[in-house]
């Protein structure tokens, strides 16, 4: 190997390696910026606490709320977006003409570039009003406006990832399954979507850390109310909302402790990641055993 060889070797080693720096780099900050509020207050007081009073003169750093309201409405959002970005990733991939399937994904892509606070803008103008005019919520800020904009948000994910994976699966796999006498949607259904399971899967869990992290968004619709989220129509809190809404005026402990919420919420999605990776794992072993 020459001088030049080992010269291009190592640029795009640093090159390939950048991403794994960012996120130890990122990960390291957050934890070290929050780590006093471990030792100090307490791990299972921080994670497990239901009250949230960092200027009270009884400090009580509980996060338990947010945590159930992030998972709430990120869960909300991959129920109503997850299906749709299938079956919307199904009909580009299988049913549209080239054109058609184009002209689709472009729309669809063009999701992707909006700002998260017009889709907050929106939610706030349309769908809060809806839900408290037509649901009976009390105020229209719920778990369900949420979600309903975290849906939108992540179908560009969904839909183009899942569209890929669907394109992706063998000829073959179409060729014998209609040769053996199935239907298109037989075909479709039991043959290519199992097939690509796990791309499908990948999707999910890009369109799940796209929900999960999202703030603006959320801040401007759930309304912010810190407490357990006991209907999609009930008002709630998110961590990225409430680190949003108190970072700038945080000191001190109350600051470490936000900086602990990060972590948290970096720890849930790096837990997610691992276990749903193994899940594609075994699935694509089970599909080409």
């Amino acid at each position: 190997m020459d001088i030049k060889e080992r010269y291009i070797r190592g640029v795009l080693l640093v090159c390939a390696s950048l991403s794994v720096i960012a996120v130890a780099a990122i990960t390291y900050t957050i934890i070290a910026a929050g780590w006093p509020v471990f030792t100090e207050y307490g791990v299972f007081r921080f994670l497990f606490g239901a009250k949230w009073l960092p200027d009270a003169d009884n400090i009580q750093l509980g996060i338990l709320t947010m945590i159930a309201g992030t998972g709430a409405v990120t869960v909300c959002a991959l129920v109503i977006g997850g299906p749709i970005g299938i079956l919307s990733a199904v009909y580009l991939a299988e049913l549209a003409s080239k054109r058609t399937s184009t002209v689709i994904q472009a729309f669809i892509d063009l999701l992707a570039g909006i700002p998260s606070v017009i889709y907050g803008f929106w939610g706030l103008v349309v769908l809060v009003p809806a839900i408290r005019n037509y649901l009976g919520s009390t105020k229209g800020y719920s778990v369900l406006a949420g979600g309903v904009v975290l849906a939108i948000m992540i179908l560009p994910t969904v839909v183009r990832i899942s569209a890929d994976a669907l394109r992706a699966v063998p000829k073959e796999y179409r060729d014998g399954s209609y040769a053996l006498g199935a239907d298109r949607w037989y075909t479709i259904f039991k043959v290519i979507l199992p097939a690509a399971a796990p791309g499908i899967i990948t999707a999910l869990i890009l369109g799940f850390g796209r929900a999960i992290g999202e703030t603006m968004a959320v801040l401007m619709v759930t309304g912010n109310a810190k407490q357990f989220p006991t209907s999609l129509l009930e008002p709630i809190t998110t961590i990225t909302g409430n680190i949003a809404l108190e970072i700038g005026y945080s000191w001190g402990l109350h600051r470490q402790a936000l900086f602990a919420c990060g972590a948290v919420l970096m720890i849930i999605i790096l837990l997610v990641n691992f276990l749903i990776n193994r899940i594609i794992r075994r699935a694509a072993g089970g599909i080409y055993e």
